[in-house]
């Protein structure tokens, strides 16, 4: 099975955070399962580290390729389609990061490991 982690679902895999859910942990940790992380959380986490909003995850910007291969998860490039749908979404939903995500999702056909009960509306399959 394969999934794409929501951004702040990966600071808080990296950060061992309470917030992730029981739920998003087994299914991250499970050896069978494909994580995949989208090019645009590495733009969001890089974007909101420069404008102060990520506090402490300079690290992860600075190590951001081998903290992926180091968790064994795996890259999800941005193709035209992706930015075609995302950019095409409905809804007043406007956050560009978060419209790529429930783009691939609805492209590659997987769930996205997320607390934002808003994807849902969306027609994401989501885990948490």
């Amino acid at each position: 099975m394969k999934a794409l982690l929501d951004t702040h679902t990966l600071l808080w895999w990296l950060d061992g955070d309470e917030k992730l859910s029981r739920i998003a942990k087994e299914w991250i940790a499970e050896p069978s399962h494909v994580v995949l992380i989208s090019a645009a959380s590495g733009w969001e986490i890089a974007t909101k580290v420069r404008i102060g909003k990520l506090p402490g995850a300079e690290a992860v910007v600075d190590s951001y390729q081998d903290c992926l291969k180091e968790q064994g998860f795996t890259p999800l490039a941005i193709t035209t389609d992706h930015a075609l749908r995302a950019g095409s979404l409905p809804g007043p939903h406007r956050d560009p990061f978060d419209r790529m995500l429930i783009a691939q999702a609805q492209a590659e056909n997987i769930a996205l490991i997320s607390n934002e009960a808003l994807f849902d509306s969306y027609g994401v399959r989501r885990i948490w």
